[in-house]
Formats: C-alpha cells, sequence, structure tokens
C-alpha cells in the first residue's frame, strides 16, 4: 500500500463522494489501510447503550467515520484550492512542503 501524504491538522478538501467539495482538517490517519478522519465529513450513525454505572446516556450518535486517502487533497488557501504537494529542500537543508501551484508553504510555522 502507498504511503499516506497527510498529517494531522492539514487542511483538506474532498474530491469524490457524497461530501464532495467540503472542506475541513485531518484529525487522525490510518496508514495501515490507506484512510483519514477529516473533520465535519463522512458522517455514520454510531449507536451507545446506556449505562448507568458511567452515567451515560444511550441513543443515537453521529461521529465521523474514516474517507480513503485517495479521495481528498490538500488544501491551499492561496490557490483557494485541492493542490498536490511538492517537497522543497531548504538552504539549511531542512525539507518543507510547497504548493504545486503558487509555492505557497503547506507548513505551518511552529
Amino acid at each position: 500500500m502507498a504511503a499516506v501524504r497527510f498529517k494531522r491538522n492539514d487542511p483538506v478538501v474532498v474530491k469524490a463522494g457524497k461530501d464532495k467539495g467540503k472542506t475541513g482538517k485531518v484529525l487522525r490517519v490510518i496508514p495501515e489501510t490507506g484512510r483519514v478522519v477529516v473533520e465535519k465529513v463522512n458522517f455514520a450513525k454510531h449507536f451507545v447503550r446506556a449505562d448507568r454505572g458511567k452515567n451515560v446516556q444511550g441513543g443515537v450518535m453521529e461521529k465521523e467515520a474514516p474517507i480513503h486517502a485517495s479521495n481528498v487533497m490538500i488544501y491551499c488557501e492561496e490557490c483557494a484550492q485541492g493542490v498536490r504537494v511538492r517537497v522543497k529542500t531548504l538552504p539549511d537543508g531542512t525539507k518543507t512542503r510547497i504548493c504545486g501551484k503558487c509555492a505557497a508553504g503547506i507548513e505551518k510555522a511552529k
């Protein structure tokens, strides 16, 4: 299986499926299955049983389900669309991810 090229908190846009066009940030990456969990995308119903010991009320919850990584792209704020990502080596030897169209930095300053 190919490597998943996403990291947590990356802004992404869904390019295929029932939530096509929605944007959100990556909450979790699952490299074993090649899937990512995106915030506010691909909701699934989750049935919760009531548990008096833990003081949990039962019912139907909605939570984000994983979506295949091939159905999402990194979202560039400069281009305002999904883009491919390139890796640029800086003069000090460190690598950073940049937008393939406008060459804007994808990495956030830490």
